[in-house]
């Protein structure tokens, strides 16, 4: 191909696109998989998108899922963004527009199911493109109460964002060969909600035969609610909105509809994650990680991992950690661990002698939210006999005086090898270190989305192999943590 050529046209079911040479690959921004969700179409799942005649500029990104502003969407590099409820879009990163059938990496981004997109910066695909020899692409889905409002009058109401994401991987498996891509070899990645969205993807009958591996970055299959919680939650957004009908809740403004879930994400925390998936019995039977575990779903390799510090991201922001002591401790350690928190706490504390209150609350919370779950699907899958490769992202990053340590996204930019995206330095400093680091991870990801294997030996059950990500000699362990991964066992996790 011609590298001086700047608009390339390709044929998509619905009409021709214009995209544009950047950088080494071809890129096509905004293509839009499914019409807009505005009107009639709030809390419906997916509807196909009207053909177009002439052809469509692909050359900008399209607008976002309507949600509020956010600080970790600046700290992403993304520093501007226009919603719209018409946001069911994609974007393609190839390395040519040619027969070659390459692998196909799908990135669903995360945001606590309430913000983020496709086109934020951190997950720009170039790199992929050229290094992999691999077609990428990036979705936007509903958020927030748009995506995960369950209404019993409207069928799927309660996972249309999931119902998105299947919808863009049916116009990835109907459209990606145009794009050089092989529609039979697509592996689907994403970190925190994203994650959480690939483990109800595993555990979706609907999106069987989709993808052909799957990357979960600090998130796994537990965080589905349950259909009488989830009820409990549409009738608060109601409450909250002032309004009494399915059909006026359809009826409002979007701005009003975000105004009234930012107030019930003010009154339970972020990490509550009140709009999520439900198991409602038609998109999802059961919680993904009961599907998976029988067996019905998700047959296919995992790589699968964790930071080791996940939540200092988030309990840096937290005004009541500056008075912690021993009881308050205890009190969050118990809400999770039921009577054994005492215990838990003992033994946490014995692990590391020195740690202050609010290091032992970041080892327990880290754990009960991220590494235990992502550990359990891994032995879901272990025990249904499916190749699983598992990680655990150790680096520290130096800024704010250490404090974040291994924190929640600090991954990303090293798995995308984008150290050089806005906000990436604000978060990683500029230690010469970085870049060998970034090198080793994205050619993990690139190896395992083209052969199911990431290079280390896979996880079992009694060696329970993890490759470890420290940005110096990344050896591989076994059983990291297994005392304190074994006092987890037998606990419900209140994901």
């Amino acid at each position: 191909m011609d590298e001086n050529v700047d608009e390339i046209l390709v044929g998509t079911r619905a009409g021709k696109l214009s995209g544009r040479r950047e950088g080494g690959v071809t890129v096509f921004r905004g293509i839009p998989y499914a019409a807009s969700t505005a009107g009639p179409n709030r809390f419906r799942p997916p509807q196909p998108v009207a053909p177009w005649a002439d052809t469509r500029d692909a050359s900008r990104f399209g607008p976002v899922a309507p949600q509020l502003p956010s600080a970790m969407e600046m700290l992403l590099g993304q520093s501007e963004i226009h919603t719209s409820e018409d946001c069911l879009s994609l974007n393609v990163w190839t390395p040519a527009t040619d027969d070659r059938l390459r692998p196909v990496m799908v990135w669903i981004h995360g945001g606590a199911f309430i913000f983020g997109s496709g086109s934020t910066p951190w997950y720009d695909g170039t790199r992929f493109a050229t290094a992999g020899d691999t077609v990428v692409v990036t979705i936007n889905y509903r958020l927030g109460a748009f995506g995960f409002t369950h209404l019993d009058e409207l069928t799927g109401s309660g996972n249309v964002g999931i119902l998105d994401q299947i919808a863009a991987l049916e116009w990835v498996r109907d459209n990606i060969e145009a794009f050089g891509g092989n529609p039979d070899d697509v592996t689907i990645f994403g970190e925190s909600a994203g994650a959480m969205s690939v483990g109800t993807l595993l555990g979706t009958p609907g999106a069987t035969g989709l993808f052909h591996r799957a990357i979960l970055q600090s998130g796994a299959a537990s965080f589905a609610t349950e259909r009488t919680d989830s009820n409990a939650v549409s009738d608060r957004l109601m409450a909250t909105a002032g309004v009494m009908t399915v059909a006026e809740l359809v009826d409002l403004p979007a701005e009003a509809l975000l105004e009234a879930q930012q107030k019930m994400i003010t009154a339970t925390g972020t990490l509550e994650l009140p709009f999520r998936p439900v198991v409602d019995g038609t998109v999802l039977p059961a919680n993904p990680l009961d599907t998976i575990a029988s067996g019905a779903t998700g047959d296919v390799p995992i790589l699968i991992g964790t930071n080791l510090d996940e939540t200092t991201l988030f309990l840096v922001l937290d005004p009541t950690l500056a008075a912690l002591d021993e009881s308050g401790l205890i009190d969050r350690a118990t809400t999770m661990f039921g009577d054994h928190g005492v215990g838990a706490v003992a033994h946490y504390r014995r692990n590391r002698p020195d740690a202050t209150l609010h290091d032992v609350l970041v080892a327990i919370t880290s754990d009960g939210v991220f590494r235990i779950p992502a550990i359990r699907l891994a032995e879901a899958q272990v025990r249904q006999g499916r190749p699983v490769y598992s990680y655990l992202f150790t680096w520290a990053t130096p800024v704010f005086g250490g404090a974040l340590r291994s924190a929640h996204a600090l991954e990303i930019p090293f798995v995308f090898d984008n150290l050089d995206q806005p906000g990436v330095e604000f978060l990683t400093g500029t230690g010469d270190e970085r870049a060998a680091l970034a090198t080793t991870m994205h050619e993990a990801w690139i190896r395992f989305a083209r052969t199911g294997n990431a290079g280390w030996p896979a996880y079992d059950l009694d060696q329970r192999a993890t490759q470890t990500f420290d940005g110096f000699d990344h050896p591989v362990v076994g059983d990291p943590a297994g005392d304190e991964r074994a006092i987890w066992e037998g606990v419900t996790l209140h994901t």
